[in-house]
């Protein structure tokens, strides 16, 4: 059932080939992050559309290669070889460009969508704030208060990415009173980034996100004020639209970690067959034989688990203890088969000479997005034992 179908075979390889032979010669300058790379962004993202692989999982309509979302978590794993490809191949805008598709008015959706997807500008998401909120939405304090005819937005945020690029942020707010049920207190207000009253701090230099996709900034809302029409979908909807975008995220994250690790996968099994010890390779070594065995049967594990969440998104599940169970898994086994594959290359897989340094640091970020560990074990293993508690039993889907 989960082999790579047939159908999605020429697309899937076409993509690896193209980020095996465009982006990955260019990887140690992409991840400079400086200005002076954006040409060479721009050159390769005009590859990309030139051979019919810009945006492949955004919808028709928008511009977007249209893949089902099974389809598509099959292409993500190869973008995930390499972090720059996400900006190169136009994937980065995804997750909201579909939560705006699905839930912006029309006048939203002709000002936005289509140069959003072209890779015109990006639109941020505005969800984290400073000491709370972090893992719990509900805790947020930044404010939308209707007045008159205008949303008046007070607040901080911080961690919030491609605003370099922005023109638009999306601000998730707490815009209904404590009287309304606390999943329904919450909406998403369209704010320009040059609306007066937003100030925009300093650009946080976070672990393991350098390079293009550097700039996780610290914004403040002090009084700023946007229409009313800004509002995207119904108020008081914001949670559910929230975690609507998160869901199917979590996926794409997931799919680009097994990237990852199968990358490293690949450098270490190169390197152990190539590398003499005495007169040996290092494929000879018992424990190293040991460190290719378990990152194997890792790497296979995650993918069939992440797989099976995808199957499930697309027969209309949520599928909610699955994503939860794969966005535990997946980052802390790339973490282990990457930190294997830096132990076999000893000191040089420290070094630049090997991309596995940055992957080390690029894939620690995958235990705090879209939620840390913690969270997603506790959400996992409470709805599993609620079925228990209800008399029922989980049955793995094999019913």
């Amino acid at each position: 059932m989960f082999q790579v179908p047939q159908h999605i075979r020429p697309i899937r390889d076409k993509v690896r080939r193209f980020v095996d032979e465009e982006v990955i010669p260019h990887e140690q300058e992409l991840d400079t992050g400086e200005p002076g790379v954006r040409p060479l962004v721009r050159e390769l993202m005009a590859k990309a559309r030139a051979q019919g692989l810009w945006a492949l999982g955004h919808p028709k309509e928008l511009g977007g290669g249209g893949l089902p979302f099974l389809d598509y978590a099959y292409v993500n794993e190869v973008i995930g070889r390499t972090h720059a490809a996400q900006l190169v191949l136009g994937t980065e805008s995804l997750q909201t460009a579909i939560m705006l598709h699905q839930h912006a008015s029309p006048a939203w959706k002709e000002k936005v969508l289509r140069p959003l997807v072209d890779g015109d500008f990006s639109v941020s998401f505005a969800a984290t704030e400073p000491d709370v909120a972090g893992s719990d939405p509900t805790g947020m304090q930044t404010t939308g208060v209707l007045d008159g005819d205008q949303w008046v937005i007070n607040g901080r945020k911080w961690f919030i990415s491609l605003l370099a690029h922005a023109r638009y942020v999306v601000v998730w707010c707490r815009t209904e009173g404590d009287a309304a049920p606390l999943h329904k207190r919450f909406s998403m207000i369209i704010v320009p980034k040059d609306a007066p009253g937003l100030k925009i701090g300093r650009d946080m230099d976070i672990l393991g996100l350098g390079g293009v996709l550097s700039g996780h900034y610290e914004l403040e809302f002090d009084h700023v004020r946007v229409p009313a029409a800004n509002l995207i979908g119904q108020r008081g909807a914001g949670f559910t639209m929230g975690q609507d975008r998160l869901g199917p995220g979590r996926i794409y994250h997931c799919m680009r970690w097994l990237g990852i690790a199968q990358r490293a996968f690949d450098i270490m099994c190169d390197r152990v067959n190539r590398r003499m010890i005495r007169g040996k390779p290092l494929a000879a070594k018992g424990m190293v034989q040991k460190q290719v065995f378990d990152s194997f049967t890792e790497i296979q594990q995650a993918r069939l688990m992440v797989l099976d969440a995808a199957a499930k998104i697309d027969a209309g599940s949520q599928a909610r203890v699955e994503i939860s169970a794969i966005k535990e898994v997946c980052p802390n086994m790339a973490h282990r088969v990457v930190d294997r594959a830096i132990q076999v290359h000893g000191a040089m897989g420290l070094s630049q000479d090997t991309p596995l340094q940055r992957m080390y640091r690029g894939i620690r970020v995958g235990r705090f997005v879209d939620g840390p560990d913690e969270v997603h074990i506790e959400r996992a293993a409470r709805h599993i034992l609620d079925i228990y508690a209800q008399g029922e039993s989980w049955d793995f889907g094999l019913r």
